[in-house]
């Protein structure tokens, strides 16, 4: 229902945008159309890998690997894949709860997520280029206890 709502709002907005200004509406549509497609490559082969992925991995797997029973263990390796994957942020959401949906706990989704918005260690490098290697390794030190602090708070709630 909310989600009607969003687009009543939108679509409402669109219309009071199109009557003040109808070009720069127009505008802004046709660069908003260019941004989807640009995304939509990277968007379908992401979602492509997470599909295949949850096609080969059952329920049971995942629930046992990440499942809330799985503890330390399943907080580790949740923070590992985390950590190493580079996936944008408008795939993760989706991905978690694809996770949820196959059997995966709170805490362990929210620590992927979270060290896979605030953990680079792919990036490291990269980082480090630009910010020196204490600063690149100290600020992926203190997201990662960030990350630890909010999953075993929300797998607390959650639990």
């Amino acid at each position: 229902m909310f989600t009607y709502i969003l687009y009543v709002f939108a679509a409402a907005g669109l219309v009071l945008s199109f009557l003040k200004d109808r070009q720069k509406t127009k505008a802004a549509l046709i660069k908003a159309l260019r941004s989807f497609e640009n995304i939509l490559p990277q968007l379908l082969a992401v979602l492509l890998l997470i599909g295949m992925a949850l096609s080969i991995l059952d329920e049971a797997l995942i629930s046992r690997l990440l499942g809330e029973e799985s503890g330390a263990l399943g907080m580790l390796i949740a923070a590992v894949l985390g950590s190493v994957t580079l996936i944008p942020g408008f795939v993760a959401f989706p991905l978690a709860a694809s996770l949820r949906n196959a059997g995966a706990g709170y805490g362990q989704i929210t620590m992927f997520v979270t060290t896979l918005m605030m953990v680079g260690v792919v990036t490291l490098p990269m980082e480090t280029k630009f910010f020196g290697r204490k600063a690149a390794v100290r600020r992926n030190a203190l997201a990662f206890v960030y990350a630890a602090a909010a999953s075993f708070l929300i797998g607390g709630i959650f639990a």
